[in-house]
C-alpha cells in the first residue's frame, strides 16, 4: 500500500536509490548518509545499533566483496506526518573476492523519520527470501 504525500514517497524512493548506489559503488559515505544517528539495523538476525556502528559493520562485510549488483523495488510506503514505514524487495548479485557468486532476493522492512527536512532510516530489518549459487563455468 502507498499512502501519504507523493513528494515524501519520492524522497523515500530516492533515499532507497542512494542506499543502492552506495552498495554498488561500495561507498560507505554514500551508503551511510541514509541512516539516522540512532538507527537500528537487523541484517539476517545480526543486530547493530547507531549509525557509526552500522556503517562500521557494513564496511567490514563489504570488504570481502569484489563487486555487487543491487536493485531495490519499493513494495509499500505509508507516510504519517514525519514518520513512515516501507517495504523494499531487493535483487543482489554478490561477487566475493574468494568464493562463489551468490544471487540473493531479499526484503527490507523499514521505519523512517523526517529529521531536519530529510528522510532517514531509523530501522531496517533485512531477510533473505530466496538465494541461488550459479554453477561455475
Amino acid at each position: 500500500m502507498f499512502t501519504g504525500p507523493l513528494e515524501d514517497r519520492i524522497a523515500i524512493r530516492e533515499l532507497n536509490d542512494t542506499y543502492g548506489d552506495g552498495v554498488v559503488r561500495i561507498d560507505a559515505d554514500t551508503w551511510g548518509s541514509v541512516w539516522a544517528d540512532d538507527a537500528h539495523w537487523n541484517l539476517m538476525g545480526h543486530e547493530t545499533n547507531g549509525k557509526e556502528a552500522i556503517v562500521g559493520f557494513w564496511t567490514q562485510a563489504m570488504s570481502g566483496l569484489e563487486s555487487v549488483s543491487f536493485t531495490g523495488a519499493m513494495a509499500s510506503c505509508e507516510i504519517d506526518g514525519d514518520t513512515a514505514t516501507s517495504r523494499v524487495q531487493t535483487q543482489e548479485i554478490l561477487n566475493p573476492k574468494d568464493g562463489d557468486t551468490r544471487v540473493v532476493g531479499g526484503l527490507y522492512e523499514d521505519k523512517l523519520e523526517r529529521r531536519g527536512g530529510q528522510w532517514l532510516f531509523t530501522s531496517r530489518i533485512f531477510k533473505i527470501v530466496a538465494e541461488y549459487t550459479p554453477p561455475k563455468n
